[in-house]
């Protein structure tokens, strides 16, 4: 089955072209500045890659070029449009309505939009990439995939926070929890390594958005991300925990209004907000090592955060069995894992420097023999995910 996997973005949209039944990638790519002046990246396969530069007004627009790209005589993957058979969507919240993927239905997409209070800047694009879907394919089915279903097996003295429990009843205020798919995926393919169904795990999503996974058993029990991504770990340009008595702290000082302090802690903070040169964390690491301070402050300060979770969550689960890096950070940077497990000996994790310090594809572990926990880097596929479960669900239709 051929699957057209679409996350849409406020100005941007992923896609895949999947054989859900045997996992192949047919063909991928980017659509960056809809509105703008457009650029769309098409890949197929590992050799070739197209560059187009051309005014994409839309997202209709936008989704329809791709459609054209997979059909067009020089970069053909497929002979017609009326050869994909379901279309997976990446919806980034689903709040306590979505427990596992669905089948796109008008009542589904009614609750996505009641959602958007919880993610404004990203469920409206995941809704409209579904009604562009439904308007150019009326006969193919859609599937949501929600980045919070996985974490839908926390408990609530795991998810709710501690202000008054109207305020959870009434408003839905909880921790839900993002990079689900993720998470599953990695944890999952953990589980296969470690042939050990009652595991404990914890996962580091590493990137320009970072979280954090307890899982055990294959389920989600506590993770960094909360209400929104902007919870947990220090990343790209979030925050990540702060005291919320800095929030009205630095309204009252800076003149800020709600709007602002939210644009400030998401957009201009983390990496970039500590050292001043980048949000990508390549540079800030080149510039430590020419010895720039608050770059070498940064990485010290992003590492520690992460520590301060995996020691929670092994403790939360009763130890750990398995480590596992995955995403940008994750899977590139043998400095940020061996200066997260350096000192972390006292919980039997032993990172193998030489192993780490290679780069090979696939999962990989790169622990010492003599490790209690075991430390693996494994790249991330939500895409895949997605296509499955899209598959599961509509292969009998």
């Amino acid at each position: 089955m051929l699957v057209f996997i679409l996350n849409a973005g406020t100005s941007s949209l992923k896609y895949q072209l999947i054989n859900a039944k045997t996992s192949e990638l047919k063909a991928s790519g980017l659509v960056e500045r809809i509105g703008i002046d457009g650029i769309l990246k098409h890949e197929v396969g590992e050799n070739k890659k197209l560059t187009f530069e051309l005014p994409i007004p839309t997202h209709k627009e936008a989704i329809e070029l791709v459609l054209r790209i997979l059909t067009n005589d020089e970069t053909k993957v497929i002979n017609s449009i009326k050869e994909i058979q379901a279309i997976g969507h990446r919806i980034v919240h689903g709040g306590e309505f979505f427990k596992e993927s669905t089948i796109v239905t008008p009542d589904v997409i009614d609750k996505i939009e009641q959602l958007i209070p919880l993610a404004p800047l990203h469920n409206p694009a995941n809704i409209m990439g579904i009604k562009i879907c439904q308007e150019l394919m009326p006969k193919v089915p859609n599937v949501a995939v929600f980045d919070t279903a996985f974490h839908q097996t926390m408990t609530k003295e795991n998810f709710l926070y501690a202000v008054p429990y109207a305020d959870y009843t009434e408003h839905h205020l909880r921790k839900y929890g993002f990079h689900g798919t993720s998470h599953y995926y990695v944890s999952n393919e953990t589980v296969k390594i470690l042939n050990k169904k009652d595991s404990k795990i914890i996962v580091c999503h590493l990137g320009n958005g970072s979280s954090v996974c307890a899982v055990r058993d294959g389920k989600s029990i506590s993770t960094s991300m909360g209400l929104t991504p902007l919870e947990g770990l220090i990343m790209g340009t979030r925050a990540g925990d702060i005291d919320a008595g800095v929030i009205p702290y630095l309204m009252e000082k800076k003149n800020l209004s709600s709007n602002q302090i939210l644009d400030y802690l998401n957009k201009k903070s983390g990496i970039l907000g500590i050292s001043g040169i980048s949000s990508d964390l390549r540079e800030v690491i080149k510039a430590s090592k020419d010895g720039d301070l608050r770059s070498k402050i940064t990485i010290e300060m992003l590492c520690n955060r992460i520590k301060k979770y995996l020691c929670s969550y092994a403790g939360l689960m009763g130890g750990v069995d398995a480590i596992c890096f995955t995403a940008g950070i994750g899977e590139n940077s043998d400095l940020i894992r061996e200066k997260v497990c350096n000192g972390l000996e006292f919980m039997g994790i032993e990172l193998d420097n030489d192993k780490n310090s290679i780069r090979e594809k696939g999962n990989r572990e790169i622990s010492k023999k003599s490790s209690r926990t075991k430390i693996y880097v494994i790249p991330t596929n939500e895409e895949l995910v997605i296509a499955k479960d899209t598959y599961n669900l509509t292969k009998s239709n």
